[in-house]
This record gives C-alpha cells, structure tokens and sequence, in this order.
C-alpha cells in the first residue's frame, strides 16, 4: 500500500493528529492555494474528549461527539487525508514512515494528543477501564450495562456486589463527571430498569491522591464540587492511592481491599510521544518540549501542539494544562505563524488566553471558574452545557445532543442504555470436498 499523495510544487504540511489542535490548524489552513495540507490520523473523525463520559454513561451515542473528517474538508481541494498511524519520523530526510508507507513533508505537525496513563501497574493495564476515546467510552458503557444485567443471575452477595460496585481512580473533571452521572443514574434510572435489584447496597467510590478533588480549580469550587459528590451519595476517599486492582478488589496504600470488577481509571495521562523525536526534547510524561512558536526543540521544521507539546510561560513554567483551549489556540496561531515563516516575516510568539475551567457534578450542579468570576450551581451548569455545545463540530451533532439533554432533563432518564457489541467473526470451516 502507498498514501499515493498528488505531486504538487507546493509546500507541504503534514499535521499527524486530528484532534482539536491539529483540526483548528488544517482548517485554518485550508483556505491556503499555496500549501498542500496533509492530515492523518488513525480514525477518520474528530472525537470531542470533553464529552466521552456521556457516551460511557448512556447519555450520547458515540455519533454525537464525533465528527467524520472528510466532511470538515469537503470543499477544500488542498487538504488530503490519510487514516493510518505514524511509525516513527526521519528527520534528517523530511519523511515520516506510516502503516500505508512513507509521506515526506516539508512542515511537519505533531498533535498526537495524549492517552491513560497507568504508571507502570501492570494489574493496572490489564484490569481497570481507561476512558481516552471513544470506542475506549462505548466499551465502559457496554461493560456497565452488562454487569447489571449479570447482577440478576449470580448467586452470592460478594459476586453481586462487585458486578454494582464502582470505583472510580483520579479526582479531576473526568473523575469528578463519572462520580455524578452514576451516582444520579443510581438513584433515578437503574432502579427503574433493574427493580429485582437493591441498589441501597451499590456503592460509588472517588479516590484521589490529593487532599481535594477538583485540585486544578479554585478552592471554592473545589469545595463546592466536593459537597455535591457527597450529597449524591458518593464515596469520597481523598488522601488515598489505588495501588493495585486485579479484577475482584481494588487495593489502597492504607491497605484497605474495596470489592468490586469495575474500576474506571481517570487518575492520568501521558503524551503521544513518536520515535524519531529527538530524545534530548523529551520531557516528563512524555511531553515534548517546544519553544514559543511551537517548534520543537533541536529540529527546524517540526512543530507539536496541545497535549503533546511542553511549551514554558511565566505563568506556566512547566507547560500548559493538557486541555483543549491550549491546543485550539496554539493551532490558530501555528497557522498564521507557518505563512509567516514561509514567506520570510517574523513570527509572534504564543501567549496563552486562560479563559477559565468548569465541570459538571450532577443536574444543576456545575462549577465554574473564570478569570473575572467564580460562581456554582444551576447558572453554572447551564453555561458548561453552553459552552461545550458551541464547541462541538457540526450543526447537526449540536442539535442531537440539546435534544438528548433536553429529554434527559425532562424525563430523568436517559434513552440510550444499549448494549452494542462487536460481531466476532468465526473462521470458515474447511469444506469437505468428495
């Protein structure tokens, strides 16, 4: 196989990741009839992070938070797009190799993103529920829902409680959304759809290895999200590390054994880091460090974005938070900083606008801290479901996703509880001839 790329006289940039710092740069480029854009990636559609929880817990279809790339590009004759993986990168040739063969470039782009970091605990990696995508969120949410289909039939109180129990690892937006979605999923919906079964006796557990959740935030909304998830009947476990899970108990650094089969992991990340980026660049957590125009550090033409990239300010001395309004900015600014470069103009350097940071805990209830204003509750939730449906590509993906909070806030009951599985194709057994 080959990319089988059209020859062109123009300058090339090849962009490897399309997420929300490499979508925001090829669309800003696009409009460009003197570049050749080339974007890859290992899907064929932009996922919106911000909102896998709600696929894994039955509150969007997968459909509504992606986005299909060719249709982002379709009147833009200069983009090409290629879904495959990057192998490693040659810098000294200007070529990165792919799974589909290699594609040379004359501006490359790393915006690979970033994935679950388990910290080397191999129960870890083969036991808990990672959440980093969206095929990773429909597996949670199948998982979920078959465990309480299984409740029904097993025939011990240990098996049962450990198909209901849920642990969730990390305190964070992710850790923090998970915690309120099940626990109001625990007191307005599963009832209603599993009534053989007590759910008095399903317990939610938060663990995170910081004093508070929501540590990244203000202290008031700190707090205040701390109040929430305690009145929604979760199991604040704060101070405490998970240190161990082998699919039956969950183990902490106090000693204590939590039994359960589920634990979802939301404790951590490390960035997409591919062979051939200088080592010397490499920093912690795989990040790669990058000056203020994005250019990553030894290399002339090779740039890195958002969750990947480790880029220093006064203010952020050990690189941005690995969130989405970094990455979009840094690829709006890339953009005009590459024309520039290209025809022989200065560059500006990058300055990151914080334009604030929310969550959501429960219906109603959200936090949110601006640079100018911290407020909490019912005007909070109404503009984190605000700003996040502005931020969704597509008109038609925004629409779906206020009728299905619309009707879940309606009703109290979301619709799509559905276990969808894929086929496992069985081999052809060999036809006896004669």
């Amino acid at each position: 196989m080959t990319p089988n790329l059209p020859k062109t006289e123009l300058k090339r940039v090849v962009i490897v990741g399309a997420g929300f710092g490499g979508l925001m740069l090829a669309r800003k480029l696009s409009h460009r009839s003197d570049l050749q854009i080339v974007l890859i990636d290992k899907n064929n559609y932009h996922q919106f992070q911000p909102l896998f929880y709600q696929v894994a817990m039955a509150g969007l279809e997968p459909s509504s938070i992606s986005f299909p790339l060719r249709k982002v590009f379709q009147s833009k004759h200069n983009v090409q797009i290629r879904v495959t993986e990057v192998v490693k990168i040659e810098p000294e040739a200007n070529v990165i190799e792919t799974k589909l063969g290699p594609i040379e470039y004359d501006y490359l782009v790393l915006a690979t993103g970033a994935d679950t970091n388990f910290f080397g605990m191999k129960n870890m990696i083969e036991n808990a529920l990672p959440m980093k995508s969206v095929s990773e969120a429909l597996a949670l949410r199948n998982r979920m829902l078959q465990n309480f289909e299984d409740a029904l039939s097993v025939e011990t109180i240990e098996e049962k409680h450990g198909l209901m129990n849920i642990v969730i690892v990390g305190g964070g937006p992710t850790g923090v959304e998970i915690a309120g979605t099940l626990a109001e999923m625990k007191r307005h919906i599963l009832p209603k759809d599993y009534p053989e079964l007590n759910f008095d006796s399903m317990q939610i557990y938060l663990y995170e290895s910081s004093p508070e959740v929501l540590e990244v935030m203000s202290d008031q909304s700190s707090k205040k999200a701390k109040q929430y998830l305690t009145d929604l009947g979760v199991n604040l476990r704060l101070g405490v590390r998970i240190i161990d899970f082998d699919g039956k108990y969950a183990t902490t650094n106090t000693g204590d054994r939590i039994r359960t089969n589920n634990l979802i992991w939301a404790a951590g990340v490390k960035a997409n880091a591919i062979e051939g980026i200088p080592v010397a660049s490499l920093v912690r957590g795989g990040r790669v460090k990058v000056n203020r125009f994005s250019l990553v550090e030894g290399t002339q033409n090779i740039f890195a974005l958002g969750d990947l990239a480790s880029m220093s300010e006064e203010k952020f001395p050990n690189g941005h938070p690995q969130l989405a309004q970094p990455a979009m900015q840094q690829g709006e600014l890339l953009a005009k900083n590459l024309v520039r470069m290209i025809k022989g103009e200065e560059m500006k350097p990058f300055v990151y606008k914080d334009l604030g940071s929310m969550a959501t805990v429960g219906r109603n209830l959200a936090v949110v801290d601006l640079p100018f204003w911290k407020f909490q509750g019912f005007f909070a939730w109404l503009t984190w479901m605000f700003v996040h449906l502005i931020s969704i590509v597509g008109v038609k993906n925004r629409l779906l996703i206020f009728i299905n909070w619309l009707w879940n806030y309606a009703t109290y009951d979301q619709s799509l509880r559905l276990i969808i599985k894929p086929k496992i194709l069985k081999e052809k057994e060999p036809v006896e001839v004669g």
